[in-house]
This record gives structure tokens, sequence and C-alpha cells, in this order.
């Protein structure tokens, strides 16, 4: 058997009908169809820890986290999840909570039916649902207690605990090949396989097709890329992407955004977790502030004003333009809350800080409100720019102060009040 036929014969039988993407409820959150991408993340707490996993949840979402999801992974854990569903509603926070199962998800929820009916969403791993001989009972237990209550199921595959009957099936099979395929393209054929079999097997117990969520996810760029462009075309289900243990610091950054916003501008994916390990007792914030940085950069939907400032050069030794840039940032990172409840479509506003006359002028006319710094050299004035038009010209030491205020006035001129 050649590569090719090894690949079709692998997948052929898993192909579904090719529609658009069903939309899938999650508590007051709708994914996939012609909604907009969602954001999740995933609490650290210990869940038992109750009123910690409560104010991680409201810190999360006041962010702008849609999904939140929490550990269950015990009866404790399982015990508390109506009681900070409860807490979450008493104080006016109706965010869809999803539970994270691993090994023991049937029984947890069986044993637990509170957990079951409070929790908006299942999460399952195919990969540990249990072994050759225990995994259709566990994952059959798992879906009928789904349907019982009504609750959709993202499948979620991931490359760390991969169905290893499966795949040492595969590999079997590979090794009796004349040409046997690369384990990187193994282990991608496996994955994709395992999850769309997990989504044949889950409607063929009755869960409905606009119950589930897929996912499969691994840390490699190029391989998470290559997995999500087929499992687009295998299944219309929605499709949660991210990488699943991106790692630390800029590297994770770069890599998430890669990755995710790549399959976002080619319209795949319709959910999005960016996996961070966060610094020692740092917040999962961060998770949420990067997605939505994605989110905003290739245009899907604004979540705040840009501020676009040069990065400098020789021209510009000056550390002024650096100084109001952030000033301007600091200023509106600190007054956004305020403008959204207080104006509509606040979040489109464009800022422009130049340093020198070289793009100052023209970048700051492409912005709603601009400014040039002078440069080295250059007359010791700063023109402002509103709507592409030169507005006035700053000079003196109270540049910065007198931005900030032009920019106070230009919303308040051009921008809708809110009526409540």
């Amino acid at each position: 058997m050649t590569t090719n036929h090894l690949q079709k014969s692998a997948l052929q039988d898993l192909r579904f009908l090719i529609m658009n993407k069903h939309t899938v409820s999650v508590g007051n959150i709708k994914i996939g169809g012609s909604n907009p991408v969602v954001i999740q993340t995933m609490t650290n707490s210990l869940t038992p820890d109750i009123k910690e996993t409560v104010n991680q949840i409201i810190e999360l979402y006041n962010e702008g986290a849609e999904i939140v999801r929490v550990t269950v992974n015990d009866i404790e854990s399982a015990k508390s999840i109506p009681i900070i569903k409860n807490q979450l509603i008493q104080k006016q926070y109706n965010v869809p909570i999803v539970g994270d199962f691993h090994f023991n998800g049937h029984k947890l929820l069986d044993s637990v039916p509170d957990c079951a009916v409070a929790l908006d969403k299942y999460r399952i791993n195919p990969g540990n649902v249990g072994n050759l001989k225990n995994y259709d009972r566990n994952f059959t237990k798992f879906i009928e207690i789904a349907c019982k209550y009504n609750k959709p199921v993202r499948i979620g595959v991931n490359w760390g605990s991969l169905d290893q009957n499966l795949l040492k099936d595969m590999m079997d099979s590979n090794l009796k090949l004349e040409n046997p395929l690369p384990n990187s393209e193994l282990i991608k054929n496996a994955l994709i396989r395992s999850c769309i079999q997990s989504e044949k097997q889950a409607i063929d117990i009755g869960l409905s097709k606009n119950k589930i969520i897929l996912s499969c996810k691994v840390s490699n760029v190029n391989l998470l890329i290559d997995i999500y462009k087929k499992l687009d075309k295998l299944s219309n289900c929605p499709l949660h992407i991210g990488l699943t243990e991106a790692g630390v610091g800029e590297f994770a950054l770069v890599s998430s955004s890669i990755a995710i916003g790549y399959l976002l501008k080619q319209k795949i994916g319709n959910t999005i977790r960016v996996s961070l390990t966060p610094e020692k007792k740092g917040s999962r914030k961060q998770e949420v502030k990067i997605a939505k940085h994605i989110i905003q950069s290739i245009g899907l939907k604004n979540y705040t004003p840009s501020v676009n400032s040069c990065p400098g050069c020789g021209r510009t030794s000056n550390t002024y333009f650096q100084e109001l840039a952030k000033e301007v940032q600091l200023f509106v990172d600190q007054s956004i809350t305020s403008w959204k409840k207080e104006y509509i479509g606040i979040e489109n506003l464009k800022i422009a800080v130049m340093g020198c006359v070289v793009n100052g002028p023209g970048e700051s006319k492409h912005a709603d409100i601009g400014i040039s710094l002078p440069g080295n050299g250059e007359a010791p004035v700063a023109p402002v720019f509103i709507d592409g038009q030169h507005f006035k010209t700053l000079k003196g030491e109270t540049i910065s102060l007198d931005f900030i205020e032009i920019i106070n006035s230009y919303i308040k001129k051009n921008y809708k009040q809110t009526t409540f």
C-alpha cells in the first residue's frame, strides 16, 4: 500500500457531509455558524476553593473571557460546581462554565447529578477515557449523561494524551508499508482519526450534532495548522483552536498568535484559547488579553481603541514620543471600561503617536487622532491631525496633557452616548 493510499484509507470512512458549521449553544453563548469567535480560558485554582475559583472566573470574565473552564477531577470538585454556579448568578455573572474532565468524568457526572446540571458544557478527552477494554463503556456513559441533561460536549484530542491503542494499530500498519510515513505524519493522522471517530460515536450514542465541538490540539505551530486544515474539511462541528501548551514568555505569545491568527484568517476556528504558562502568582488574564489582541489585529472585532506608534530610529534619539505613546496607551487602558459604558463604538477609535517627520504626518492622517512629534533637528512643535486634517500644532511643556485633552474632546463630540 502506498503512502497516499494509507492516508486515504485512514480518513475515507470518516468523511461527513460538509456544510456550514453547526451552531452550538453553551449557556448564553453561541459558537459556530455565523457567530463571532468566542474567547475561552481556564481557572488554575483548586476548584473546591470556591471563593478563589469564583473570584478568578469573575476576573477572567471582566477581562473579556466569554466562557471559562474549571477542573473537575474528584468528588470534592464536582460537588463544588453547583455552589460556584449559584454564587456567580447571585453576583449577576451569568458566565458559561465548562467542566474539564479526564479519566473519571463518567463517574463524577453520574455520582454528582447537581454538577452535571450546573455545568454549561462538558469537556472529554478520548485519549484518557479508559483502556481498550473499558473505553466504549466509559465514553458511552459520559455521552449518555450529556444527552440526559441536554449539554454540549467538547471532544478534545491532545497529542500528549492520544489514544494509545489507536496509535499502536496505525504504527503497526505503517511499519508494514514499503515507504512508511514519518512519525509526525502518523501522529497527525491518528489525532484526526481519533477526533472524527469520537464525534461519530457520540452521534451514534444519541448526542445531537449541534451539541458537539471538536478540538485537536498540539504544541507545534505547523502541525497544528495542518491538523485543523484537514479537520475543518472533515466535520461541520464548530472547532476550538489553540496550542495545547504554548509555553512561557515571548515565544509562547508569538507561537500562539501565529497559529491562532493564521487559522482564523483562513476562516478556521469558532472558539479560541491562548494557553500560557503564567508567571508565579500571575493572573490568567494575560491569556484573555492576547486572545483579544489576536482577534482585533486581524480585523474580526475591536475590543479597545488602537494606539499606533513608531519604533523609533536614529532620527528620534529623544525619548519623548516613547513616553507619550506609553502615556496615551495607559490612558486608554485605564479609561476603556468607563468609556464602553458611556460611548457606543468607542473601541473603534484609532490613535497615532509618531516620532518624526518621515512617516509622522502621513500615519497621523490615517488615524482618527494623530500627533507627529519632532525628531532630532526638527522644529520643537507637534502637529495634531483629526480625521485626516491638520487640527492644531502643540508646543511647550504640556504637549502630553494637551493631546490627551484633545482625545477626550474628540470622543465626547464624535461618539454617541449610551442611554443606559
